[in-house]
């Protein structure tokens, strides 16, 4: 399978996981203190939204990237 077929298929497969999710969420440890003993920290959850059109995009592209192969270039 050559590498563009490879390709085609990842950017398909990751605008279908993006219409699916719709994002995806991270945490982040922004602030520590250690007052003796007792140690504090805050987590931040961040999320990261995922547009539709790039979503919808990506499958197009991978869909005529997997159809056309390397005959365009």
């Amino acid at each position: 399978m050559g590498i563009m077929r490879i390709l085609a298929i990842l950017l398909i497969i990751a605008g279908v996981l993006g219409l699916a999710y719709g994002g995806f969420t991270y945490t982040q440890a922004t602030h520590e203190a250690q007052l003796g003993p007792i140690g504090l920290s805050v987590d931040e959850n961040h999320m990261i939204s995922i547009p539709i059109w790039v979503s919808i995009t990506s499958i197009a592209v991978g869909g005529v990237a997997l159809f056309f192969g390397g005959k365009l270039i």
